[in-house]
């Protein structure tokens, strides 16, 4: 992925799409608080990791968590919670990935 962070799991193609979520508009990647690893969704991380997956706290919004599969650019955690596609390319994002936040960043 040409100098971008490694994604790990089962991940289909260069967008960060994933065998559990792989339609047009998933193309994120989140770094995961426990282990500092992009994963393309919490279940990737559950299939192949070899630990418990951890919440980023609300006093970190300010990491850089979650990345653009169309451009590599690396959001905040406030960044990514406040919009809907890519500040960099405009990709837009899935919506539906409001549902698991709550799996990724604590309230």
């Amino acid at each position: 992925m040409n100098g971008r962070p490694r994604v790990l799991g089962p991940v289909v193609d260069d967008e960060t799409r994933c065998i559990h979520y792989r339609s047009p508009l998933d193309v994120i990647a989140i770094r995961f608080a426990c282990c500092g690893e992009y994963y393309p969704c919490h279940l990737c991380h559950a299939e192949t990791a070899d630990h418990p997956a951890r919440q980023w706290t609300a006093d970190r919004r300010d990491e850089r968590a979650v990345l653009c599969g169309v451009c590599g650019h690396e959001l905040t955690i406030a960044d990514y919670l406040a919009t809907d596609d890519c500040p960099e390319c405009g990709a837009a994002f899935n919506p539906g990935c409001r549902l698991h936040t709550h799996l990724y960043f604590e309230s």
